[in-house]
């Protein structure tokens, strides 16, 4: 199990996610924090689980892919 960050725009009526999957929903809300002060196109985000493998950690406040 892991997490992606769920995000909408304006107009969007279901959650779209990246391919970015991280291993606690803590990561992923970290994430998402700097993902929103950065884009200013996302009105909300969501943490949502998944079933793709972990390929992504938070490493001093950014993601970064690792190995499987």
């Amino acid at each position: 199990m892991s997490y992606a960050l769920g995000v909408k725009t304006a107009g969007d009526t279901e959650w779209v996610t990246n391919a970015l999957r991280f291993e606690t929903e803590e990561e992923a809300e970290e994430y998402g924090r700097d993902l929103f002060s950065r884009w200013i196109a996302v009105k909300e985000t969501k943490v949502l689980s998944s079933d793709d493998p972990i390929n992504y950690k938070v490493i001093d406040g950014k993601a970064v892919r690792i190995e499987n």
